[in-house]
């Protein structure tokens, strides 16, 4: 489910109250105003859970404490907002944005988003007033904001794919990003980061101890993902066959009479994950049961969420997405839990960056040791490994995000990115943990990735707190342990996962059915983009396109996911400034 709010800021006295009256969304009308200071008003609808701090404040969301106990009752803390934020962070964890004050009568404000992102949180401020929202279109539908398309933010977004920066494509729309605060004020507002992988990952704090690091995240995602069933009714779990949604799905052994667990299942061949998923539910003594997408379940123009400030949803995500909510709605399920993010979370590096972290933080001992780990892991020789390693470790890190301005109009595009506050590491970071990071990062478009959790809850454990602080204190060299990736998480779950998902190594990929998508519509395509906005407001290189539809592509040729990801972006576009019901009711 949405956690929806809307925070006021300005001390203008028309504000004191919501413009609710002619709007038809449900979340506007049952809006009710739960918390005020002198310069903001916050205002929430019953039916989104809510957790006061007397005197200081105010949680939207849902909240556990340390042990996976659900807070349903109001908080005593007391400090300042700055001494509650932390406080917050370090016992307490969930989906929830934390409003804050040091007291009532304060001239400012602070508002914490919790380091998972499960709450959206965007906000708008000109002439010192404005918004804070979980949904752009609330701010709409109240006459606050009306839409229009910021086509440098949409430049920054094409060149920079999958990195979610505080940018988006609206104008005058700014995210608050996961893990960070906003201090508002009269007289403007300040950015603090309020959570960091990188304390995580220091010396002191990352373990010794592999057998200790898999006890810690065995515990960290068996209490995140039966804290989160225990709150559920029912719920569908989407196992793909992988290490990842076999992991959660073994975790919810108590709960199968709450569960359904279910699989995609496409047309083409290596999408098949069936005897795989199989082998989890044989496990968990329950049925398997599968969800069909075939392959005119991709279209070329689809409702996009009403709540999207940026182009995230993809045709092959809209596809799933629309595959999972019909059968959230047959099996009368109110939750999906996935996987999702799993192999970032579990340290899968495809470098050879943990080997060259072995050397740099344990020695030649640890390092050669970590050297045949990866020979064996991409079953190469020890010569190349080592090579790969020492490359790695003379070459100066990447702190920034790849661009990739294939197709696009370079006289457009930034030719720097929008900085992430993960993105500036401590001195002496190692080469493994950077990547981490930044493969965190792009983790954090899961959410706005997949908006079935709109009208259900959407629960990604493993991208939870507790979760990513456990995994992020294991050293990159032990998710390669003995040549396998995901090591300690194999390790943790060893006596509870089925051996042939234990043991695996390959898993299906979708590029296949996304190579017959393209195939398909290979055309409407061309046409779409050709007399689409993103040429006529010149971002895309148009000799550049026709050259590349007028040619024909290799067997293993992969430059069509570009296209694939244009249509995406103009089919974003081509709804922005309009409110269609169709969107509406897909969001």
């Amino acid at each position: 489910m949405s956690y929806d709010y809307m925070i006021l800021l300005g001390k203008e006295p028309s504000r004191a109250r919501m413009p609710t009256s002619s709007s038809k969304h449900p979340a506007v009308q049952e809006m009710v105003c739960q918390l005020a200071s002198p310069v903001a008003r916050v205002f929430v609808p019953a039916r989104t859970p809510t957790l006061h701090i007397p005197g200081r404040g105010l949680l939207i969301g849902r909240v556990f404490d340390r042990e996976g106990k659900l807070l349903n009752q109001h908080l005593e803390l007391n400090g300042s907002a700055r001494d509650i934020m932390q406080r917050l962070l370090e016992s307490t964890w969930g989906e929830y944005i934390a409003v804050l004050f040091d007291s009532p009568e304060s001239g400012e404000i602070t508002v914490l988003r919790e380091p998972s992102g499960g709450v959206q949180c965007v906000y708008s401020l000109r002439g010192g007033e404005g918004f804070i929202t979980s949904d752009i279109s609330l701010a709409t539908e109240m006459g606050l904001y009306h839409k229009e398309v910021d086509w440098d933010g949409v430049a920054h977004t094409l060149n920079f794919p999958y990195l979610r920066v505080a940018r988006t494509a609206l104008k005058g729309v700014s995210e608050l990003l996961p893990g960070t605060a906003l201090t508002y004020r009269e007289i403007g507002m300040r950015h603090s980061s309020a959570w960091s992988p990188w304390r995580f990952m220091k010396r002191g704090t990352r373990h010794e101890n592999p057998v200790a690091a898999a006890d810690e995240v065995r515990e960290a995602v068996s209490g995140v993902v039966e804290a989160l069933a225990l709150n559920e009714e029912a719920f569908l779990v989407e196992l793909s066959g992988g290490l990842d949604s076999s992991v959660v799905a073994t975790c919810l052994r108590d709960f199968s009479q709450q569960a359904t667990f279910c699989t995609l299942v496409m047309p083409v061949s290596g999408t098949d994950e069936r005897p795989y998923a199989q082998l989890v539910t044989d496990a968990l003594n329950t049925q398997l049961r599968t969800v069909e997408i075939a392959f005119d379940s991709v279209t070329l123009e689809y409702p996009v969420p009403r709540s999207s400030v940026t182009p995230a949803v993809g045709l092959l995500q809209n596809a799933v997405n629309s595959a999972w909510e019909r059968s959230g709605s047959h099996y009368g399920i109110n939750s999906f839990f996935s996987g999702g993010g799993g192999d970032t979370v579990f340290g899968y590096l495809k470098t050879a960056a943990p080997a060259a972290d072995a050397f740099l933080d344990r020695g030649p001992r640890a390092g050669f040791s970590a050297i045949g780990d990866l020979a064996a892991l991409h079953q190469c020789t020890i010569f190349k490994a080592g090579r790969l390693t020492f490359k790695k470790m003379l070459r100066h890190p990447r702190t920034g995000w790849r661009a990739d301005s294939s197709l696009l109009n370079r006289a457009r595009v930034p030719a720097t990115t929008d900085r992430h506050p993960w993105m500036d590491p401590p001195a002496g970071t190692f080469p493994g943990d950077q990547e981490r990071v930044l493969d965190l990062i792009g983790t954090q478009l899961f959410r706005v990735a997949t908006p079935r959790g709109a009208g259900r809850s959407m629960h990604f454990p493993l991208l939870s707190q507790p979760v990513m602080e456990a995994c992020l204190k294991v050293p990159s060299w032990m998710w390669i342990t003995n040549g396998r990736n995901r090591a300690v998480a194999r390790q943790a779950f060893a006596d509870r996962l089925p051996r042939g998902i234990l043991d695996r190594r390959s898993k299906g990929s979708y590029t296949g059915y996304m190579a017959a998508v393209y195939a398909h519509n290979r055309e409407r395509m061309r046409e779409l983009l050709e007399e689409g906005d993103l040429c006529r407001h010149d971002l895309i290189d148009r000799a550049a396109l026709r050259a590349f539809f007028a040619r024909e592509l290799a067997p293993r040729d992969l430059s069509f996911l570009r296209v694939i990801d244009l249509c995406a972006a103009e089919n974003w576009v081509r709804q922005q400034g309009q409110e269609p019901s169709a969107a509406r009711a897909s969001a």
